[in-house]
């Protein structure tokens, strides 16, 4: 590897890490502050809320990567700029294109580092998070699951613990259910099964049920059941899918489909971390006009506060079509990509020319 494309990535990768650590560090205090003010009420060491804001941070900070990326190529051509090199690799018939080409390769580079290593590590890292958190909350008493078996929930009510295991969800019914119902010593109240259970709201209406007590078994047309869930809630059960790597998001995926329920998010996510790369790439291009076009500004500060503007464009841009394809009002592919062809399309005309500046 030719020295000037050691010294491009090495300067690169330093500020990278340099805004990395600072953005982190940011993400840390805030994060901190935030669970300080959620367990101050709730007694637990002091330490507590330090270990689970660490948790929880890398993932915060796996969000912030295209604003990262845009800030560190900032800061790796104001350095350049600073120290004249940029005009000794123009001297010395290095194109800045050339440059632009390395940046990008390592910024991809980078790119698939992250969605393959440092993702699966933060989704990790959240998961433990969420457990740990969860015990402090008045959740912790509710559970589901969703497996390859159906959905499986964990119910607590009026001194009484209920497992709920559906093979499939269709429309607002819980299809071929079972119900087994505990007592504080947990011992088995009862069972029921039915093969169908409204639950539109919490007042679940059991069809056709069969019910077992000890050696007795009973028929009901309807049994009503007060459940803590309504189809909305189930629904909204895994939206955290940022706590779930790779592998789980896509066996998440196959169970959602063998359950009938909406594959929808898990699909923008999946999509969202294979475009990754891309979209880091991007930044980077974009980030590179932004210095080369304001080149004559003096002001670094005024060169930042442009990548930041045009970051908070960018990303209420993605928020917009990240909404439209989860109320699936356009298809996942296209909220996905097509603000990321967008980003493309800009970059490549304002980078057009970028060998005359």
């Amino acid at each position: 590897m030719q020295t000037y494309i050691k010294f491009i990535i090495s300067t690169f990768l330093k500020s990278f890490f340099f805004v990395s650590i600072i953005i982190y560090c940011l993400v840390l205090v805030l994060n901190l502050l935030t669970e300080i003010e959620f367990f101050s009420d709730v007694e637990v060491t002091s330490y507590f809320p330090i270990y689970i804001s660490i948790l929880n941070s890398p993932s915060l900070v796996f969000e912030m990567f295209p604003f990262i990326f845009l800030v560190s190529t900032q800061v790796f051509f104001i350095n350049l700029f600073k120290n004249q090199q940029i005009q000794t690799f123009k001297y010395s018939g290095l194109k800045n294109s050339k440059i632009l080409k390395i940046l990008i390769l390592t910024s991809f580079g980078v790119g698939i580092f992250l969605i393959t290593g440092f993702y699966n590590l933060t989704s990790n890292l959240k998961n433990i998070y969420l457990e740990l958190k969860n015990t402090y909350t008045a959740d912790d008493k509710y559970l589901a699951v969703i497996t390859n078996n159906g959905l499986w929930i964990k119910d607590s009510n009026n001194n009484r613990t209920s497992i709920i295991n559906a093979a499939k969800i269709e429309s607002t019914f819980l299809i071929n259910a079972s119900i087994t119902e505990f007592d504080n010593n947990y011992e088995v109240v009862r069972h029921i099964e039915s093969p169908k259970i409204d639950i539109s709201n919490n007042n679940w209406l059991i069809l056709d049920a069969n019910t077992y007590k000890g050696n007795n078994k009973s028929k009901n047309n309807i049994i009503r059941f007060y459940s803590n869930f309504d189809y909305e809630r189930i629904q909204n059960l895994f939206s955290n899918l940022s706590s779930l790597s790779l592998l789980e998001l896509f066996n998440l995926r196959q169970n959602y489909k063998l359950l009938n329920l909406s594959t929808t998010e898990v699909n923008l996510q999946i999509n969202k971390i294979f475009s990754y790369p891309l979209y880091l790439s991007l930044m980077t291009i974009l980030s590179t006009a932004i210095m080369f076009n304001t080149k004559r500004f003096n002001s670094n500060t005024l060169k930042i506060s442009i990548g930041l503007f045009f970051s908070v464009i960018i990303y209420y841009i993605n928020n917009f079509f990240s909404v439209m394809g989860k109320t699936e009002k356009l298809p996942i592919s296209v909220s996905i990509w097509a603000p990321l062809l967008f980003l493309m399309i800009v970059s490549i005309i304002l980078t057009l020319r970028i060998n005359e500046k």
